[in-house]
């Protein structure tokens, strides 16, 4: 072989193996999606059951006071959101807010009970599900109780009218939000019933 053509060999040599490498090399992959969400409260597929008909991904915003500059020891909140096919911003699907109080506020007009397992109430936009005794300890607070609430965004004119699912559906779905993050809460601090 000419010694001249030695490095245009070497330069497609290299070149050549480059191709193949990059063509073998796994694309960038995304991170799996998490399966909790809220601060392990919420399982996706659980968080995936209020649903406003409009689909889109499920994504999270979490929010967490640590006490210094509000009223509360514990306060965590949790919105859970919808991505948008039109839109770059995401919507409101609830939001799960998890803190302690002084007092129980009792039961909703019109609510029904939260059922077996943990005190609470439920109706269609909103529930409330309170930690065992213990949790509230456990998780730094001095307050009796730490409760869990889900809180759906207002329906306004038109929404209102012509809801996704009927009163005891979206009522059950409420309540299997708050009862898995009340479950999930208590176990994870160690303060369950």
């Amino acid at each position: 072989m000419d010694k001249k053509w030695l490095p245009l060999t070497v330069v497609l040599g290299v070149a050549g193996v480059a191709v193949v490498t990059a063509s073998l090399w796994p694309d960038e992959e995304k991170p799996p999606l998490p399966q909790t969400l809220c601060y392990g409260a919420l399982s996706r597929q659980t968080a995936e059951l209020i649903d406003d008909g409009k689909g889109g991904e499920v994504s999270t915003e979490e929010y967490e006071s640590k006490g210094e500059s509000s009223d509360y020891a514990v306060f965590k909140e949790c919105s859970v959101l919808r991505a948008n096919p039109d839109s770059d911003y995401p919507r409101g699907s609830f939001k799960l807010i998890i803190q302690d109080e002084l007092r129980d506020s009792g039961s909703r007009k019109g609510s029904v009970p939260l059922g077996p397992g943990f005190t609470g109430w439920v109706l269609p936009d909103e529930a409330k599900a309170v930690l065992p005794a213990g949790c509230a300890a456990r998780m730094g607070s001095t307050a009796p109780y730490i409760t869990v609430t889900l809180l759906k965004p207002s329906k306004k004119g038109e929404e209102e009218q012509k809801d996704l699912v009927d009163r005891d559906t979206a009522i059950r779905n409420s309540a299997a939000v708050v009862r898995e993050a009340a479950a999930n809460l208590a176990k994870q601090y160690d303060c369950e019933a």
